[in-house]
């Protein structure tokens, strides 16, 4: 967990390639289903366009849907879910159904100052949809994407202007840190600084899940 721009989702896919988790990316999720014209897609992007969250009994319905099609004994690394306290208690649900828990909630920190920097010079590959930091994380090739090859540009994102990025980071506070707060109480939280290089903030994160 971590605010947008925190780098939860390069972390997340670094975890992965490391444990040989499934990451489950809500965003992701997002993507294929407006990719695929599907109800819930056209939904979610009608809220993410604004900076706003997608309501909880839609992303809820597409995490079950995705955790259903998972092997019964394949780790998951949950990027961007539970965003709101109802999400975390749908997500309890979830998992009890399977036989599943938590093991850790891991909360990458980051000054707001660098947040709003990193967000404004984010660039994004036109085929893949794979999310760059110019400033901290940039393509290996100028204007090539690492994941797929495709064309990579800056950013040109509806909900990464500078009045939408204030109000996302304005609605993570609101919003999800009464979630942090929560699994805080169940001594699930663990703190990670996502300021410095990006293998140095991998290994503090691999540090905290050992």
């Amino acid at each position: 967990m971590g605010p947008p721009g925190s780098g939860k989702g390069t972390q997340a896919r670094l975890l992965v390639e490391r444990t040989g988790a499934y990451q489950l990316a809500t965003g992701d999720l997002f993507r294929h289903h407006l990719g695929a014209g599907t109800s819930l897609g056209t939904l979610a992007k009608s809220y993410m366009d604004t900076g706003a969250y997608v309501p909880d009994d839609v992303t809820v319905r597409m995490v079950r849907e995705k955790l259903g099609e998972l092997p019964a004994g394949q780790r998951v690394v949950f990027d961007g879910f539970p965003r709101t306290v109802p999400q975390a208690d749908a997500l309890d649900g979830l998992l009890a159904e399977r036989g599943r828990s938590l093991a850790a909630v891991i909360v990458i920190e980051v000054p707001r100052d660098e947040l709003l920097g990193r967000l404004g010079a984010r660039a994004t590959c036109a085929s893949c949809q794979a999310v760059y930091s110019l400033t901290v994380r940039p393509p290996r090739v100028a204007g090539v994407c690492d994941r797929c090859g495709g064309p990579v540009s800056g950013t040109a994102r509806a909900d990464e202007s500078p009045d939408i990025v204030r109000k996302r980071l304005a609605v993570y506070g609101e919003q999800t840190k009464p979630v942090v707060d929560h699994y805080e109480r169940r001594g699930l939280v663990k703190r990670v600084s996502g300021v410095g290089e990006i293998e140095d903030i991998t290994r503090r994160l691999e540090a905290a899940v050992a």
